[in-house]
C-alpha cells in the first residue's frame, strides 16, 4: 500500500511493575488491543478507541493511555483530521462514518450564557424551605378557559383539554432505538424514568416486550422506515413522536448495520434477521405540511385522540418557520434536535457540518411562535448536547418546555464517548447486541445511576431557580431576561434575544 500507515491515535502502556498478570485487560477489551503470548501480555495500540474499559477494570491501575503519541507536522489548514480523512477515503472510496455528536472545536453557546441570581432587593428563595414547582405538562394548552355553572351551583370547566404528558421534572430521555443500543440499556433507562416520574423515547426500533411494564413512560416513535410500527405499538405508548429529522444527520435517513440485527432486534423491528435496517431520508407519504397534518391526524384517530403527538425535526437554518407550520398541524409538541445531538452512526461530514446549535434554534422558534400567537398551541422539547443542569436551565429560559437527554444518560450508564457505537463492539454493553458484552450492563445498577443523574439535575435546577427568585418552572420558561451573554457577538445576542453581560 503506497499510503503506508497513519500515526496511532492512542498509545497503550502497561506498568509491568504494577501489573499482576491477571488478564482482565484481555477479557474486557472487545477491540482486541491485548493478547497473551506465553507469559506476557502484548499490546496493539492501533486498535484502541480510548473506551477506557481496561483502565476501569484493572485492579492495580497499571494501564495508561496517551492520546496522539505521534503526530503529523503541524499546519493551520491541513490538520491531522483533514489529512487522515483524505487518506481513509483514498483507501476506501467510501463515506466516513462516525458516532456521537458534532466533534468540531466550535464555541458552545451554553458556555457563553450566564444565569441571573437575586441580591438584596429581590430576595432569593430557599428550595429546602419553600416549595418549588417543577411539574411540567407537554402538549397543547388552551388560549382561554371557559367555565359553566351546574344546576347545583358548582362551577365546572367547559373547555375540552388536549391530552398532555405530566412530567415531575422537565428532563426526558431521548430516542435511542433497540438495535442501536442494547435491551439492557433501554431497560436501565425505562426503570429510571418510571422512578423519576418522566418519560423516554423508544427510538425507531419498535418496543421490545420486556419494556411493556414501563409503557406508560414510553414515547413511541414513527420514523421513515416505520420499523415495528403497528396498532399495538401505537396504543402502548404514552405519546407518539414522528421523526422527520435528527440533529446529528439532518436531511438523511438512518442505517442500522445487519450485524446488529439479531433475533430479538429482528422480531421487534419486524425485519429479516441480519438485514440492514435502512430508513429513507424522507417519509414517502410526507412532502408538505398538509401531508404531515394527515399523518398526525391518522395517528390520533388510530389511538382515539387520547395521546399527544410530537414532531421531531433537526435544527436547521429555517427551523422557526418550520416549527410554526408544525404548530398549526395538530401536533402537540415539536422536538428540536441541535447539531451536537448524538447518534449511533452518521456520515462524519453531516455530523460535523450540517445544522445549527440548539440554543439559537430554541430562541428563534419560541419567538416565532409568540409573534404568531400560537405558542400555547405546541410545546417545545429541546435536545442535542444537553450536558448539565445549567444547560437545562438555560434551555428553559430560552423558551423550551423540557429537554431530551441522550448522551448524558449513556454516560451515566458507563459510556466513555469513544464514538465507535456503530461497530457493535461496545465494551460497556451499551451500543452492542453481542450477548457477552450486553451482559456486562446490569439494568438494576444502570437504572440507579440514570435515576441519580436525573435526581441530581432536578435538585440543581431547583437551586438555580431559587437563586433567581423563581419558584415555578412556568416563570423560568422563555424568561430570557434571566440570561446574559458573555463573549457572544451582536448578531447572536439578537437571535437569542439576550442582553450582554453588564447590561
Amino acid at each position: 500500500m503506497t499510503l503506508g500507515s497513519v500515526p496511532p491515535k492512542f498509545k497503550v502502556s502497561i506498568d509491568r511493575d504494577q501489573c499482576m498478570d491477571c488478564g482482565r485487560c484481555i477479557e474486557n477489551c472487545s477491540y482486541g488491543v491485548y493478547r497473551r503470548e506465553g507469559d506476557k501480555i502484548l499490546i496493539e495500540s492501533r486498535k484502541c478507541t480510548a473506551c477506557l474499559r481496561c483502565v476501569s477494570m484493572c485492579p492495580r491501575d497499571a494501564i495508561s493511555i496517551t492520546e496522539k503519541p505521534v503526530d503529523y507536522r503541524s499546519h493551520p489548514v491541513w490538520t491531522r483530521e483533514a489529512r487522515e480523512d483524505i487518506i481513509n477515503q483514498a483507501r476506501s472510496g467510501k463515506i466516513i462514518l462516525s458516532g456521537m455528536g458534532n466533534a468540531r472545536d466550535l464555541p458552545i453557546i451554553y458556555d457563553r450564557l450566564l444565569l441571573d441570581a437575586c441580591q438584596v432587593t429581590n430576595p432569593s428563595i430557599d428550595p429546602l424551605r419553600e416549595p418549588m414547582e417543577l411539574r411540567t405538562y407537554i402538549g397543547k394548552k388552551p388560549a382561554k378557559l371557559k367555565f359553566r355553572k351546574t344546576e347545583s351551583g358548582d362551577v365546572e370547566l367547559d373547555t375540552k383539554l388536549a391530552p398532555n404528558l405530566k412530567l415531575d421534572t422537565p428532563i426526558m430521555i431521548g430516542h435511542m432505538s433497540f438495535g442501536a443500543i442494547s435491551l439492557n440499556s433501554q431497560l436501565s433507562m425505562a426503570k429510571a424514568v418510571a422512578e423519576t416520574g418522566t418519560f423516554m423515547g423508544t427510538g425507531e426500533g419498535g418496543l421490545h416486550k420486556d419494556l411493556y411494564p414501563y409503557q406508560n413512560h414510553m414515547i413511541v416513535q414513527v420514523a421513515s422506515g416505520r420499523f415495528g410500527v403497528n396498532i399495538d405499538y401505537l396504543e402502548r405508548g404514552a405519546a407518539i413522536e414522528i421523526k422527520i429529522g435528527q440533529g446529528a444527520k439532518p436531511g438523511i435517513g438512518g442505517h442500522l448495520p445487519g450485524e446488529k440485527v439479531n433475533d430479538e432486534v429482528s422480531r421487534t423491528r419486524m425485519i429479516p434477521l441480519g438485514s440492514d435496517a435502512i430508513s429513507p431520508a424522507p417519509h414517502h407519504d410526507i412532502y408538505s405540511i398538509e401531508d404531515l397534518v394527515q399523518l398526525i391526524r391518522s395517528l390520533k384517530e388510530a389511538t382515539e385522540w387520547k395521546k399527544p403527538v410530537f414532531v421531531k425535526i433537526a435544527a436547521v437554518h429555517n427551523v422557526a418557520p418550520i416549527a410554526a407550520g408544525i404548530a398549526r398541524s395538530s401536533a402537540d409538541a415539536v422536538v428540536i434536535d441541535g447539531f451536537r445531538g448524538g447518534t449511533g452512526a452518521a456520515p462524519k461530514v453531516f455530523r460535523d457540518h450540517v445544522g445549527i446549535p440548539i440554543e439559537a434554534a430554541i430562541a428563534s422558534v419560541d419567538q416565532k411562535l409568540r409573534d404568531q400567537g400560537v405558542r400555547n398551541e405546541i410545546s417545545i422539547i429541546a435536545s442535542g448536547g444537553i450536558r448539565s443542569s445549567a444547560d437545562l436551565a438555560k434551555s428553559i429560559a430560552l423558551g423550551a418546555d423540557a429537554v431530551y437527554i441522550g448522551t448524558a444518560a449513556l454516560v451515566a450508564l458507563g459510556c466513555r464517548v469513544c464514538g465507535n457505537c456503530y461497530r457493535n463492539l461496545c465494551p460497556w454493553g451499551i451500543a452492542t447486541q453481542r450477548p457477552d458484552l450486553v451482559s456486562r450492563l446490569d439494568p438494576e445498577a444502570g437504572a440507579a445511576q440514570v435515576s441519580n443523574l436525573i435526581h441530581g439535575w432536578t435538585l440543581e435546577l431547583s437551586e438555580l431557580m431559587g437563586a433567581a427568585g423563581i419558584n415555578s418552572i412556568e416563570s423560568l420558561r422563555g424568561n430570557r431576561d434571566r440570561l446574559r451573554g458573555y463573549m457572544l457577538d451582536e448578531g447572536m445576542l439578537k437571535i437569542l434575544d439576550v442582553l450582554p453581560a453588564g447590561a
